[in-house]
């Protein structure tokens, strides 16, 4: 697997102050893409164990609130199968911070099985996972206003209360944030 970037220090992609990951490789292109240089599978450098472990080790700081993955797309088979051990690792490494992943495939079709999105490492990958936001970028559907997605019609699903609850449970955004207004 290949990443494009890494961020350090990013408030733009999850709740607080996160590393964030952006991995090469989408099979999406959705139209008005803010990265289509990440399409490409070669784009960016090879996501080796030194590059694991910096992420790991910028992690270890109070003020981070955790990681955040997207791209490309995480959700690419290759991509879920260059993943799922690396957020493993900062899952038991890390278990008060939190993971989020953007993903332009919809969170039913990767818990399908009969999804060609859905591998053999996707339920463990989703178990690692404490936010996704899905659904494919729409650019009709773009508006600045909404927090950590980029079209009205993607969801920000919270992960753990989806598992205990058996079916999607949105994110609940702090009321400040989720009005657009200050209180």
């Amino acid at each position: 697997m290949n990443y494009s970037n890494i961020k350090y220090c990013d408030i733009a992609n999850g709740e607080g102050v996160r590393t964030t990951l952006f991995v090469s490789g989408c099979s999406h292109h959705c139209k008005g893409c803010f990265q289509p240089e990440t399409w490409a599978f070669d784009n960016g450098k090879e996501f080796t164990g030194p590059v694991e472990n910096e992420i790991i080790t910028s992690l270890d700081h109070g003020y981070i609130d955790g990681l955040t993955i997207l791209g490309g797309e995480p959700m690419e088979p290759e991509n879920q199968r260059g993943l799922v051990d690396f957020v493993e690792r900062i899952k038991d490494a890390y278990p008060d911070k939190t993971i989020w992943c953007f993903t332009g495939d919809l969170y039913e079709d990767l818990v399908d099985p009969e999804s060609p999105r859905h591998t053999e490492v996707t339920d463990r990958l989703l178990d690692a996972l404490d936010i996704l936001v899905d659904g494919p970028f729409e650019q009709d559907l773009y508006s600045v206003t909404l927090r950590f997605m980029g079209s009205s019609n993607q969801r920000i699903i919270d992960l753990d209360e989806t598992r205990k609850a058996g079916m999607v449970v949105l994110w609940k955004d702090d009321p400040m944030y989720a009005t657009h207004e200050m209180v």
